[in-house]
């Protein structure tokens, strides 16, 4: 940081800690401007970013949001790209947010679009995902988590079932795979394999630790190990879903669709599982329009597809959450990761 920035910032901070904060909110804003408008984006960067800090932390959400949104806007116009101090700059002041901040959703927003924009995932880095995806989920907040931890890193399918686990244990027992599917068809649907595996192992083992009296059967082969919950049929589904997919077998997932059927009814899965079909084993379905979809892409990624996780290159079909779809064709089956 120069020298002149520290001069402002110290001006500014001892105007925060008077109590004036609009005059400091102002004043930052002001400076800050004219360093854009020269197209001085390191010291815009710093002043902006120092500014937003203190405020934020002088429990002044609004008006540090406010600096964290233009700071964003800066990055944007820099074309500055997602490395890591770029990241930790604003992973940091998304940290600092006061509880229930109704800006932070904004910024977070826009924390997504740039590096969606910069970066080589067109849905988003995911870092940034499993960070915000984890604040979310720390804060109560399931479905925002939900959003971010399923775009996010290998380290967030512990996250994302440590937290459908705590959802799931204030509801009946009975329950338990509503709350996990909810993890496992997101995954399946941008073709994350492992991750969906691990969620449904994680979420799982909690749950025979917890209620010993389900009596888990355990069913072994050279090339899997099934768990069995004779109470709970639809986990059993999920548990042979992914024998399915990870075997590529049309035929076995056409006999757990027979199966089930009644449970399946029940449960609403309908359309996540048409996408899988298609996906994993080719069984085409009609093209029709999906208002969810379509209105959680709007949310996620301003129309575009919220669950192209991957790289730009790969052009593997993605899809919706747990309880919804999309009639997308996907011809070709995605790897297993």
């Amino acid at each position: 940081m120069s020298a002149k920035i520290q001069k402002v910032i110290a001006r500014q901070q001892a105007k925060i800690e008077e109590g004036d904060y609009y005059e400091a909110h102002q004043q930052i804003r002001t400076i800050a401007n004219r360093y854009v408008r020269s197209a001085d984006y390191t010291n815009a960067v710093d002043l902006l970013a120092t500014g937003a800090s203190l405020l934020l932390k002088a429990g002044q959400g609004g008006s540090g949001a406010d600096l964290c949104n233009y700071l964003v806007e800066v990055y944007q116009k820099a074309e500055l790209k997602p490395d890591v101090p770029n990241k930790a700059r604003l992973l940091g002041l998304l940290r600092a947010f006061p509880p229930n901040e109704p800006a932070k959703k904004k910024f977070v927003g826009g924390i997504v679009e740039w590096s969606s924009k910069e970066g080589e995932f067109p849905a988003g880095d995911p870092e940034l995902h499993h960070v915000i995806g984890t604040l979310y989920a720390e804060e109560g907040e399931a479905y925002d988590a939900e959003r971010h931890l399923t775009l996010g890193t290998s380290d967030s399918a512990q996250v994302f079932s440590d937290m459908e686990y705590e959802w799931y244990s204030s509801d009946e027992p009975s329950t338990a795979p509503s709350y996990v599917a909810r993890a496992v068809f997101p995954y399946l649907l941008i073709g994350s394999t492992r991750a969906a595996n691990k969620t449904l192992l994680l979420f799982t083992s909690r749950l025979s630790t917890s209620h010993p009296g389900l009596g888990v059967q355990s069913i072994s082969s050279p090339s899997s190990d099934i768990r069995i919950y004779p109470s709970l049929p639809l986990l059993n589904f999920l548990g042979l879903l992914l024998l399915a997919v990870q075997r590529g077998s049309s035929d076995l997932f056409k006999q757990l669709k027979t199966h089930y059927a009644s449970h399946l009814k029940e449960a609403g899965w309908e359309e996540p599982l048409a996408q899988i079909g298609e996906m994993y084993f080719g069984i085409k379905i009609p093209s029709q329009s999906n208002p969810m979809f379509d209105m959680m892409s709007s949310m996620l990624m301003g129309g575009n597809n919220p669950f192209a996780a991957k790289k730009k290159e790969d052009k593997r079909v993605s899809a919706g959450s747990a309880s919804t779809g999309t009639s997308s064709p996907a011809p070709a089956p995605p790897a297993v990761d």
